[in-house]
């Protein structure tokens, strides 16, 4: 193929054009590892930051996600939170948090009483094989929990 630019003429055949585009898909894959953003916070310290340094007891919070995932890009999981979610008795948040992602904190949900159920499921990415735990915070200002581990095959959340 040939094109005029500028006054001169240029010879561009296909197979410069898929080595430029071969080699531009490659420097985006072997970029440095400086570009990563290393994990800043704890798991403990994401914890504190959500409950403070009320006491936080097993139950009451049941956290369903598979045990073996073949695909950390998406995980599938529900929690549930006993409780009636009544004006006196529901559920303010709850929040999800791992191991071992880059963010400790997978994400923090706001309840209320007219949400009639304290259920929530969605889909999480997981970098790697790694405990899962869910924390309710109630209207009385308790706090409870659940935990659960995901054996990861193939890992996302990558960074570096």
């Amino acid at each position: 193929m040939r094109t005029m630019t500028m006054g001169r003429t240029d010879s561009i055949d296909r197979r410069q054009v898929v080595a430029g585009a071969a080699g531009a898909v490659l420097a985006l894959a072997l970029r440095p590892a400086a570009a990563a953003q290393p994990r800043t916070e704890t798991t403990e310290s994401a914890i504190r930051r959500f409950a403070g340094d009320n006491p936080i007891r097993p139950g009451r919070v049941s956290l369903d996600l598979p045990p073996l995932v073949d695909n950390g890009n998406t995980v599938p999981l529900t929690v549930s939170v006993e409780s009636p979610m009544t004006p006196a008795d529901h559920v303010r948040r709850i929040g999800v948090f791992n191991e071992k992602n880059p963010q400790p904190n997978v994400v923090t949900l706001h309840l209320r009483p007219g949400a009639g159920r304290a259920q929530v499921s969605t889909r999480i990415r997981l970098a790697d094989t790694q405990r899962i735990t869910a924390i309710a915070e109630m209207s009385d200002g308790s706090y409870w929990s659940a935990s659960a581990d995901a054996i990861v095959t193939l890992a996302a959340c990558l960074e570096g």
